[in-house]
């Protein structure tokens, strides 16, 4: 019988990054979105594209929905990629058809990690290193517990960065205080302080990541890169990265994590880095990344091999390689951040260098979107790119 999968959340990088992979190998593929049309649904390996109800407004007609669409297009493998639809497929997994296979572990055990409250405790009895950490049920109490805080930056970091309601998903961001008054107006700010949270003491150095392939409990592999240009420049999401070799600290804090609740399919698992050259753990998210496609080109297939595991098919040899990977947009956007700055944070010579190096990006460097055996996911980048800067 023909595998047929539903990739979910069509907008998304990783979601183009997992359909020219899964599509490559000659595997029916459909793409879905809550919008018309979507970058991954314009690939070529893309053979049906459908639409959903936005997870974010009503969580249970998107759920109906993805049912139906699993049903109508008889579908075997169904892939979400963001936080929102993973969520909620989770909360409603046992009424999914019976026939379809969903790759992830038993909720709990997702909970365990994607709750961070329950992570870092978690984490300190497998001894992975965690920032010192306050717990806090709400704001009421996080206001109580800022008395017993005497060192500053301190970071607000929800429970969980999309928090699943009834009737909605309501979205968290981590928020870095340099002083208890500034602490205190976040938390009487932000309506997502009235669910749980941890307040953390802020670790100076680099974020590292552990991206990890699991089998029933037992590690399949593993990659790590590094970022070399983010969006913003201060630090948020790579628009340009290369793999590295894998940090065996990491590594093993990873894999007491994963492994202790008997990990299945995909994780990434994040740390900050201390100038001692400490780990500490950020979070875990129970999905792929951003930077997806790097992973693939440098020789570990996630979207396929995550197929061949829950598919129960013999895996190929890892064999991995040293590759760079652009994205073309995100470092525009980067580049314009720097250029609008004041010249006290960006001087001119430094503005003309980030100039001449976003013209520069290496001749081995490989572009994450814009593919010449693929090109009509940019042509709709592009467009939805220009759209956004006439507004």
């Amino acid at each position: 019988m023909e595998s047929r999968i539903l990739v979910l959340d069509g907008n998304q990088r990783a979601s183009l990054a997992a359909v020219r992979s899964l599509g490559s190998r000659n595997l029916w593929v459909a793409v879905a979105e809550s919008t018309a049309t979507s970058m991954a649904g314009m690939s070529r390996y893309c053979k049906v594209r459908a639409t959903y109800p936005d997870p974010y407004e009503s969580p249970r007609l998107f759920f109906e929905a993805i049912v139906k669409l699993v049903n109508d297009l008889d579908i075997s493998f169904l892939l979400p990629i963001t936080e929102a639809t993973t969520y909620v497929l989770l909360r409603y997994r046992d009424e999914l058809p019976q026939h379809v296979t969903f790759p992830f572990p038993r909720s709990d055990s997702v909970e365990k990690l994607a709750n961070k409250n329950e992570l870092f405790k978690y984490a300190t009895i497998k001894g992975v290193p965690v920032p010192e950490t306050l717990f806090c049920e709400n704001a009421e109490e996080g206001l109580r517990k800022l008395g017993q805080i005497d060192h500053f930056p301190i970071v607000l970091k929800p429970f969980k960065s999309k928090i699943l309601e009834d009737g909605h998903i309501v979205s968290t961001r981590v928020l870095i205080a340099e002083s208890a008054e500034q602490a205190r107006s976040y938390l009487a700010s932000y309506n997502f302080f009235s669910y749980p949270f941890t307040i953390q003491s802020f670790i100076a150095g680099t974020g590292q990541g552990v991206f990890a392939l699991y089998n029933h409990g037992k590690p399949v592999c593993y990659f790590s890169h590094r970022r070399i240009r983010e969006k913003p420049p201060a630090g948020g999401v790579s628009v340009l990265s290369e793999s590295a070799p894998l940090n065996d600290a990491l590594r093993l804090s990873a894999e007491h994590l994963l492994g202790g609740v008997q990990w299945h399919g995909v994780a990434m698992v994040e740390f900050r880095v201390d100038h001692n050259g400490t780990g500490y753990l950020m979070e875990v998210n129970p999905r792929f990344w951003g930077s997806l496609q790097l992973a693939i080109d440098s020789g570990i297939d996630f979207p396929w091999w995550l197929y061949l595991v829950c598919t129960e098919q013999q895996m190929p040899e890892v064999k991995w390689r040293q590759r760079r990977v652009r994205w073309i947009l995100g470092d525009l956007d980067r580049l314009i951040i720097i250029l609008k700055s004041p010249n006290k944070n960006y001087s001119f010579g430094q503005k003309l260098i980030e100039v001449l190096r976003f013209f520069q990006p290496g001749l081995q460097t490989r572009h994450e979107v814009n593919r010449w055996n693929d090109l009509r996911p940019f042509w709709f980048e592009l467009r939805q790119y220009l759209r956004a800067l006439r507004r």
